[in-house]
């Protein structure tokens, strides 16, 4: 059984946005996942309504698959919930850019002509989230692996703060991970000044006044 989409009004089938001009879907503003973006900001309905239209360009997809398909962009860093992906499912079929056909309970969902060109025009900004989504299952992969060294403790031989001060460590790295030049070199020199003060530490403990004597 074909579920037909709402008639609407030519020329409104941009996403809306508020009086702040965040898009969104009535209340619904910014539509966030799981996953805080590590960057510190969530995706924005729009950009999340151009995300599900550039997945629904690779082949028709219930909702569930959708948010699998996003979960596994971002290696888990960016999950929306059912709450937020159906209103807008919803949104982006009332304006056509999507048809929906009703299998059971269940609702599979494909790209309109209209959506098509709709995606069409905003290629570029679509390819610009998935390179975001991208970057964010890189970081969370280099996260996974930078907590599960720091589980190994062989013979528990490292203090508690030992641990805790490379965890930060590698914590704050991630976090520059996507850094300007200028703030990277920034940081890169504290690393130095860093290694040269524990490396001449080690040294001093070899070969230092204790070690002559």
């Amino acid at each position: 059984m074909r579920h037909r989409h709402h008639t609407h009004c030519p020329g409104h089938h941009a996403p809306r946005r508020d009086e702040h001009g965040r898009g969104g879907h009535g209340r619904h503003g910014d539509f966030g996942g799981r996953g805080e973006l590590m960057r510190g900001r969530r995706f924005s309905s729009e950009d999340l309504q151009l995300m599900l239209l550039g997945l629904l360009a690779g082949g028709d997809s219930h909702g569930y698959e959708l948010i699998k398909a996003l979960e596994t962009r971002s290696e888990g860093a960016y999950v929306p919930s059912p709450g937020v992906i159906y209103p807008a499912l919803t949104y982006v079929h009332e304006l056509g850019l999507v048809e929906a056909d009703v299998v059971g309970n269940k609702k599979s969902y494909r790209l309109s002509e209209e959506g098509r060109r709709y995606v069409q025009a905003r290629q570029q900004r679509l390819d610009e989230m998935f390179q975001d989504l991208a970057l964010l299952a890189r970081k969370m992969k280099y996260l996974r692996g930078a907590m599960a060294e720091d589980g190994e403790n062989p013979g528990g031989a490292w203090l508690p703060e030992f641990v805790e001060a490379r965890r930060r460590l590698k914590r704050a790295l991630l976090q520059k991970s996507d850094a300007p030049q200028e703030e990277q070199r920034r940081v890169a020199a504290i690393l130095l000044r860093a290694a040269a003060e524990i490396e001449g530490t080690a040294a001093g403990a070899e070969g230092g006044p204790a070690a002559r004597g």
